[in-house]
């Protein structure tokens, strides 16, 4: 009976409370301050206060509680929901209650003198109480709410708010609904689209827009978001983030249209929104109805087949069925690894798998003469740019040498099609790392000239999300280790995409005619400033800057931009018969020949001359290059 009561009486009283949860934090938190700073002064004077202390007391107190007030507010205390309280409140809480004191300390001690200093004592036990009662405070509540949700009925119900009143949305209620009964309910949905609000789907209501999150959230007593909007673009779905993190109840997203348009949505599709989500341009989503026509029934070579572009081009080709897939790479595990996936996902596809370098000009030659390739996939290359500063020898030897030795291994065995990984940091390079790209790209061009029978393509995008080394690993590690993320400059800008999308641009531009012979590359829209992308993963990892997480600048590396580039001043881009691929058209001129460059004693064999005097010459190849380059507009398609 009397738990009854209980229930009704908070299940009343609950909503409008929820609705002013800070203002109704800050007014427990400020009870909670003046009864500890109370308390401190009875347990320090052992329960009798000297006069001179008691006359000031309240004064004291009058200054204390506004500073608790606004730091709580500067640190976030008062957004984070007490029945979710973590480790992460908790710190919050603690970098709160000390800031205050120590200002309190300060303002008495040092500013207002309006009678005897409060003791250190006080200080001290007021420290402790504040935090130990506010804490203790959380737990007595999300205790008591647990205790009272689960003497009420439906109790064992999780209660979903759905993000997007359309087609998703609507699938996912049915699936909530089917294979979800007993254990979500789904309590509303949250659309901006004025015609759907107050409307509702199979009994649930659309109960307000996305900026009124927070109050349906609290009016609904949501314990999870979902955000059924597969088709977002990445700025909405930054502002739909944005607004689940402020109510701090945890969120998840349903992903792919594809799955939507099939209908086959199911609740294991859920997922945690990830970085990809939140990219600074649309996601580009390429066709390959051709590419099946192109590899199938053929022998496939590709070379990096260990590495994160040349793995998920042997994903994406195995898909289309050639008659037989060579991986070399001469990283042994990663590349064992890859073999064991795709040997699992394509049973009936011949695989062969071979450690090998492509610098060993006798062990390229075998492979070709043994398998006879008829497309080549040349991702085999050194792409670390601080690395290759320190490693110029190296950097030349393989992605200029070893592109050389591919590049005549496929004259020499009648290769149909052979298409180059280049990248961004080969325009008017910086670094050794892109004018040992550049210098492959010159390679390329020049084979196309003296070898028109092959179909020669060189792709360039820039960097790709999670690939090995890359930006955004590093920095969740960095913050799965607690260690300050690691930022070279604060304007640094980046081009990016995913991997699927850097592997279907490589595909799609081996299928256009007007890009052989030439440079192609993705039109990527607008570069992502570094700096917002480190803020968007410590949102993500649910912490707060400068509380539990911090971003620090360590200055440009060796060989870095601060802007990267994607085509050089010389260079024009033109359309495709594919949207978002240009091909690039460089103006009259001989293309420089990087062996004679580079080989000048004996071209293809590096002299031993020192790494200084090797950049130098690398850096003279790679930028001149842009200025006397030969592809003219007027170049025929099929050189």
């Amino acid at each position: 009976m009397i738990e009854s009561r209980v229930t009704r009486l908070f299940g009343r009283a609950y909503p409008h409370l929820a609705k002013r949860r800070k203002w109704v934090a800050l007014g427990v938190y400020s009870v909670v301050t003046a009864f500890s700073f109370i308390a401190a002064y009875l347990l320090r004077f052992a329960g009798e206060i000297p006069a001179a202390y008691a006359e000031t007391l309240i004064l004291a107190l009058a200054l204390l509680v506004p500073i608790r007030v606004g730091c709580h507010l500067a640190f976030g205390v008062t957004t984070g929901r007490w029945r979710y309280a973590s480790l992460t409140d908790l710190g919050r809480l603690m970098v709160s209650v000390t800031a205050g004191s120590l200002l309190f300390v300060g303002l008495t001690w040092g500013v207002a003198q309006f009678g005897p200093r409060v003791p250190v004592g006080v200080i001290l036990i007021e420290w402790i109480l504040t935090a130990y009662l506010i804490a203790g405070q959380w737990a007595v509540y999300r205790t008591a709410y647990e205790w009272i949700r689960h003497s009420s009925p439906g109790a064992d119900l999780r209660r979903v708010l759905i993000v997007g009143a359309g087609e998703a949305g609507d699938q996912l209620l049915r699936e909530l609904q089917r294979a979800g009964r007993g254990v979500y309910d789904p309590v509303g949905f949250i659309d901006d689209d004025p015609l759907k609000s107050g409307t509702s789907m199979q009994g649930v209501r659309v109960l307000g827009r996305v900026d009124e999150l927070g109050d349906v959230v609290a009016a609904t007593d949501a314990d999870e978001i979902i955000v059924a909007m597969p088709s977002v673009g990445p700025r909405a779905m930054r502002r739909i983030v944005s607004a689940c993190q402020k109510t701090g109840v945890p969120y998840r997203v349903l992903p792919g249209i594809a799955a939507v348009l099939s209908g086959s949505v199911s609740l294991d599709q859920l997922r945690q929104v990830r970085i990809e989500d939140l990219l600074g341009r649309e996601p580009i989503e390429l066709q390959l109805p051709s590419l099946a026509a192109d590899v199938g029934g053929r022998v496939v070579l590709v070379t990096g087949a260990a590495g994160s572009i040349g793995g998920e081009l042997c994903r994406q080709i195995a898909l289309h069925g050639p008659a037989c897939l060579i991986l070399l790479d001469q990283a042994e595990s990663p590349l064992y690894f890859t073999q064991r996936e795709l040997a699992a996902d394509h049973p009936d596809l011949r695989l062969v798998t071979i450690i090998g370098d492509v610098r060993d000009t006798t062990a390229v030659a075998r492979v070709f003469d043994r398998f006879g390739p008829d497309r080549v996939f040349h991702a085999a290359a050194y792409k670390h740019v601080p690395l290759m500063e320190e490693n110029v020898r190296a950097a030349i030897e393989n992605n200029v040498m070893g592109t050389h030795t591919v590049i005549r291994a496929s004259e020499r065995a009648g290769v149909e099609k052979l298409v180059l990984i280049s990248t961004d940091k080969a325009v008017r390079p910086s670094s050794v790392m892109g004018a040992s790209k550049r210098a492959a790209e010159l390679l390329l061009l020049r084979a196309a000239h003296r070898c028109p029978g092959t179909a020669w393509y060189a792709v360039r995008f820039g960097n790709v999300l999670g690939s090995a080394g890359s930006v955004i690993p590093l920095f969740k590690k960095q913050l799965a280790t607690g260690k300050p993320i690691t930022v070279t400059h604060e304007e640094v800008t980046r081009y990016f995409m995913t991997i699927p999308e850097a592997v279907q641009l490589v595909l799609q531009a081996s299928l256009l005619d007007e890009a052989r012979g030439r440079i192609a590359m993705l039109d990527m829209g607008q570069p992502v400033k570094i700096m917002d992308l480190a803020r968007d993963l410590i949102r993500l990892a649910g912490r707060v800057e400068g509380v539990d997480a911090e971003i620090e600048i360590v200055g440009l590396r060796p060989g870095e931009k601060l802007h990267e580039e994607l085509t050089a001043p010389q260079e024009r881009a033109v359309p495709t018969a594919v949207d978002k691929i240009h091909v690039l058209l460089d103006p009259d001129g001989p293309l420089p020949d990087p062996l004679e460059r580079l080989c000048p004693e004996v071209p293809g064999v590096l002299a031993e001359v020192p790494e200084a005097q090797l950049r130098r010459l690398l850096m003279a190849l790679a930028n001149e290059s842009h200025d006397a380059g030969a592809v003219a507009a007027e170049h025929p398609a099929s050189a």
